[in-house]
């Protein structure tokens, strides 16, 4: 397949935002924004039982019909049946739509779902994962983080997480709640709401496999390690004495900011300015999944390959990768390549001296 008809595949891919959060978050408060504002575009709304969720009853038409048609553009589905055969018929709809938006029960880990979209072979060829995004409640999530283990899944997988119920915390509380998500996942973009007042271009539309996008609102994304990776006990830092149970402690860095590290989540970043080998890179990453994967919840990255004018980005869910050529490098941009995974127990030091390997000579 050449490179213009690949991307012009790319193009015509039908977007899937998967929106998560722990029960109660205000995930539904924003899907029914989602259902009722006017905001031009066409939506496939695939959600659970409508009883279990509480969408707003004006806004469905033939709640008993599997699809039905809100007067905004949105189509809506109920999760009955099996999501690859829900999909499947939608596609078949007259007039399609311009993205898919699939809400998960509270209770559920994304896994699964987002993995719906790597492993299907006619779901993968008419759509692309766009951002899993995770709303969570800024009053209840430490609680959440240590007794569900679901909630820190649900961190740990966002690609966009939207704190709520600012409002509900004092500042020093919500400080906190946020150095917990940062713990468990740095690369997540966040926003701060109340009622789940999110500008809805930033939770829909996201473009997952771009990092220039988490870069532009968090520059300090892949700056000094200090700011984000993962510190094991024996790692060396000043501690100061506080210590938490449930699996947390933090380290004051100098800088008033307090930085927790969770041990049950890690998250590593790999980054070089110079060129992969792709002969090797690729099934190095392969492999990588293949034997750890159980422990990989997400992998992203943009990479530079040798003798290659175009920019590869890849993610992946556990064992499931996708990706492609994306576009050009820019004259002025620097060539690197950036790699995240986010996980429980990652052979740290294996991850990185396998990724070396695959540096072009």
């Amino acid at each position: 397949m050449s490179e213009v008809s690949k991307s012009d595949v790319a193009a015509k891919k039908i977007p899937v935002t998967v929106l998560t959060g722990y029960l109660g978050a205000g995930k539904t408060t924003l899907l029914n924004r989602i259902l009722s504002e006017n905001h031009g575009k066409k939506y496939a709304v695939i959600v659970n039982e409508f009883g279990e969720i509480g969408i707003d009853n004006d806004l469905i038409v033939g709640a008993d019909e599997e699809v039905f048609e809100m007067n905004n553009g949105c189509v809506c589905c109920t999760v009955r049946g099996d999501l690859v055969r829900i999909i499947d018929g939608l596609m078949k709809r007259k007039g399609k739509f311009d993205a898919i938006i699939l809400e998960t029960t509270g209770l559920a880990d994304p896994a699964p779902v987002a993995q719906t979209f790597f492993v299907d072979d006619d779901v993968r060829e008419k759509t692309a994962l766009d951002a899993v995004v995770t709303v969570a409640d800024a009053k209840w999530l430490n609680d959440r983080l240590k007794d569900a283990p679901e909630a820190k899944n649900q961190i740990a997988f966002a690609d966009v997480i939207v704190l709520n119920k600012t409002d509900l915390v004092t500042k020093a509380e919500l400080a906190e709640v946020e150095a917990r998500i940062r713990a468990i996942n740095p690369y997540a973009t966040l926003h701060k709401t109340e009622r789940a007042q999110v500008k809805l271009s930033d939770v829909l539309g996201r473009g997952a496999f771009d990092l220039d996008r988490i870069l532009e609102l968090e520059p300090q994304f892949l700056e000094g390690e200090a700011h984000h990776h993962d510190h094991g006990p024996d790692c060396g830092c000043d501690d100061h004495g506080h210590h938490h149970d449930h699996g947390h402690h933090h380290h004051d860095h100098g800088h008033g900011l307090k930085h927790y590290h969770d041990e049950d989540m890690q998250s590593l970043s790999l980054k070089t300015d110079k060129p992969l080998d792709p002969t090797k890179f690729m099934p190095w990453l392969q492999e990588l999944v293949a034997k750890d994967g159980a422990k990989i919840l997400r992998s992203k990255g943009i990479l530079s390959f040798k003798d290659d004018e175009d920019r590869y980005v890849f993610q992946g869910v556990h064992m499931m990768l996708e990706g492609d050529h994306q576009r050009k490098w820019k004259p002025d941009e620097k060539r690197e390549s950036r790699v995240v995974f986010i996980g429980r127990e990652l052979p740290e030091d294996d991850i990185r001296k396998g990724f070396e390997k695959t540096i072009a000579p």
